[in-house]
């Protein structure tokens, strides 16, 4: 049994879906349970919809979802004729009139909740898979439809849901399980679930790679693979560094610093229920299928001398410097400076510190108001934004002696703001000007990727 995920880009059209299509055919014997994301651009557009209604600007919300319709309709027209084109046809004008009540009660109202976000984002991954599911059953693959908020469940934190375990892997059992075991393939769902009311959820965006892991995870599946539109995860962003590598194999814990530290290839908490598991995740290309793409697994076997395997980078940063206004070695000082973060529900990315200061950095400035308010009780405090996190990863950094030096040399003329070793000691962070990024990660991947041809069984 495994799980394959396509992201947006896969589904995005006709021809997107029937490329999917073959792929998942040809892994017919392996009980597939496929997971699919909204096509490309529509759970943006859905949720722009309901900014605009909340807004008051009712007939551009109203515009939106014409456009929505007519783009799942087109999808329809071109894949179907006959009694399922027509079939398919009228769901989709069922579905604009429930988006278009939406509208209207978010327009009335005049206020959009984090429960009513999820209602309109939850449409964009219902619409594509029922249209992928009536499509496998048209090419002889025996589909069968599940919502994936009758199993994913979660607790109400709209729009960034926590998923609860225990109760999903039962609904698994009971609803995905039986009909796997009967030879169907499952379609679903990433991203929604639903509370143990019923209610509506999502699990943050790009959370239909979270929403596979979980699924092969509970039900321990052999291989979850994740389908996108690159050949697999680079050792750059390869719209900044056009000659980047493809990682053939790396490490969950690789793989997890990259995603945190802001590589688009997968979500930042995809890794953690394989990891448990210890089930491979295998990233894809839906357009090149034939790639072997990259592996991640828990102990690659890989040469110790590779040191790096990724260069990632995170924009729109801010550094938060805080200094203790009170005596050296004030006792309590960083329980309350993070206490005030837990406080303002906000991530601190990466940090520095010493007797006196803590140096914090945040991309979530949405209280940052409220957070340097209290700060300033009993501390100083520096706000600078436009910054960024470039990350270097990789196992063997933390055997690499004069790692940092060589790191540093290329970039000496760029002004640091800060320096941190992730306590994993896998991965080497700094914090720059948010400009200098693709200049730094051009000439950082130009040093530390000079002799990556001498690893062929790491990189391609």
């Amino acid at each position: 049994m495994i799980v394959m995920k396509f992201g947006g880009t896969s589904v995005e059209d006709a021809n997107a879906i029937r490329n999917i299509t073959e792929i998942v055919k040809r892994e017919i014997s392996r009980r597939p349970i496929v997971v699919v994301s909204a096509c490309a651009g529509i759970t943006n557009q859905l949720l722009n919809t309901a900014t605009l209604a909340s807004q008051g600007r009712k007939e551009e919300a109203l515009n939106n979802v014409v456009a929505i319709e007519a783009r799942h309709k087109k999808i329809v027209k071109e894949l179907f004729d006959g009694d399922t084109q027509k079939f398919l046809v009228k769901h989709f004008s069922q579905i604009a009139e429930e988006l278009s009540a939406l509208v209207n009660g978010v327009a009335v109202l005049g206020e959009l909740t984090p429960r009513s976000l999820d209602t309109f984002a939850a449409y964009g991954e219902l619409m594509s898979s029922f249209i992928i599911h009536h499509y496998f059953e048209s090419r002889k693959i025996k589909s069968f439809w599940v919502d994936a908020r009758s199993f994913m469940k979660t607790d109400e934190h709209y729009t960034k849901a926590a998923v609860q375990f225990d109760a999903t892997e039962q609904k698994l059992k009971e609803i995905v399980l039986p009909k796997v075991q009967n030879g169907y393939v499952v379609m679903t769902q990433g991203f929604i679930g639903s509370t143990s009311n019923g209610i509506t959820t999502t699990i943050g965006r790009g959370g239909s790679d979270y929403s596979a892991a979980i699924i092969g995870a509970l039900l321990n599946v052999d291989d979850i693979q994740i389908w996108t539109d690159v050949d697999g995860i680079l050792t750059a962003d390869p719209t900044v560094v056009k000659d980047a590598k493809k990682i053939k194999v790396m490490s969950f814990n690789e793989a997890a610093e990259l995603a945190y530290f802001g590589a688009r290839v997968l979500h930042p908490e995809t890794i953690l229920p394989a990891v448990k598991k210890n089930i491979p995740v295998r990233v894809l290309n839906s357009k090149n299928p034939t790639s072997t793409g990259t592996t991640i697994v828990a102990k690659p076997k890989v040469d110790k001398r590779c040191v790096v395997k990724s260069i990632a980078y995170k924009e729109g940063i801010t550094l938060i410097n805080i200094v203790s206004t009170r005596m050296f070695l004030a006792h309590g000082f960083l329980e309350n400076v993070f206490d005030v973060f837990h406080k303002y529900e906000t991530v601190v990315h990466t940090v520095a510190t010493s007797e006196v200061s803590i140096t914090a950095t945040i991309d979530n400035v949405k209280n940052l108001s409220g957070i340097v308010r209290e700060l300033k009780n009993f501390a100083t405090v520096t706000v600078q934004d436009k910054k960024a996190i470039v990350c270097i990863v990789g196992d063997n950094l933390r055997n690499s002696p004069g790692l940092a030096v060589k790191m540093l040399t290329p970039i000496s003329d760029i002004n640091i703001n800060m320096i941190s070793q992730g306590a994993s000691e896998i991965n080497l962070s700094f914090v720059i000007d948010e400009e200098h990024v693709d200049e730094v990660v051009l000439r950082l991947h130009k040093e530390l990727f000079a002799h990556a041809g001498q690893f062929p069984e790491i990189f391609e």
